[in-house]
């Protein structure tokens, strides 16, 4: 998909942190998404912790989570907080087909290790990748989800532009759906395994229009290994080629990355 689309950067704000408003000019509407610029990871995870908090006090009720090493640190923030999440709802965006629930590097295990035990939320709700009918579960999770309104959607990115398990060429129509995962996202993930062959091939994963509906994206992206999704992004053009640059289209997007990044 091509979209002739501009990107106007506009400088905000400059002290500790670099603060821009990027606006989207489609020709129908213009859309404004804040990158925020925080070289020291410490202080991004903690502006994540203080968006979510915010979030809350502006009464979010639904939130849909990420999972993978960039959110690591956020996670522990959040379980080290005072913030209560026990009237909430979570919704995950992803979970692997074929493993067990219990395995420890299921979507599953990680969130109850990462965030659920120390942060219990009223009511869980992650794909289930041992269904019997991976196409009908996926279906299933998708109308859950048109029942919910996403208040705050958290989202990393893949070395190659992915969200959520959509990897480049997945409409920018899709909803839940199961994906077979490319080579260079398996091997990303094999730290988390004993070896690349133990690294499930197939995924359900939230489809793109699916995570567009959340009324909030908060994109966290750390790391040189992010730099071609984020250049692209800043790049302006829409096009499925690179996933990620679908939250253009969206009126409420906040990008937070500790890369030093040309934004002229």
């Amino acid at each position: 998909m091509f979209d002739c689309s501009i990107l106007f950067i506009v400088l905000v704000w400059n002290h500790m942190q670099h603060y821009y408003e990027l606006f989207q000019d489609n020709g129908r509407r213009r859309v404004a998404i804040k990158l925020e610029i925080i070289q020291n990871q410490g202080e991004l995870f903690n502006r994540a912790v203080d968006i979510i908090s915010n979030s809350l006090k502006n009464g979010a009720k639904t939130f849909g989570l990420a999972t993978g090493g960039t959110m690591l640190p956020l996670y522990e923030r959040l379980r080290n907080s005072d913030l209560d999440f026990s009237t909430c709802q979570s919704v995950n965006l992803d979970e692997y087909v074929g493993i067990p629930k219990e395995h420890p590097e299921s979507y599953h295990s990680y969130m109850n290790r990462q965030l659920f035990h120390a942060k219990p939320f009223k009511v869980i709700n992650i794909p289930n990748g041992e269904a019997k009918d991976i196409h009908k579960e996926a279906n299933d999770y998708e109308e859950l989800l048109k029942t919910l309104t996403v208040n705050l959607q958290i989202i990393g990115v893949g070395e190659n532009g992915h969200i959520g398990f959509n990897e480049p060429g997945t409409p920018f129509n899709s909803e839940t759906h199961v994906v077979e995962l490319a080579a260079s996202t398996r091997e990303a993930n094999a730290r988390f395994f004993d070896s690349i062959e133990e690294v499930p091939k197939m995924a359900i994963t939230m489809g793109i229009s699916t995570i567009l509906r959340a009324e909030c994206i908060l994109l966290i992206a750390t790391g040189e290994k992010k730099r071609y999704a984020m250049e692209a992004l800043l790049k302006g053009e829409i096009t499925e080629d690179i996933p990620v640059t679908s939250i253009l289209q969206h009126p409420n997007v906040m990008i937070l990355t500790d890369l030093d990044l040309d934004v002229r």
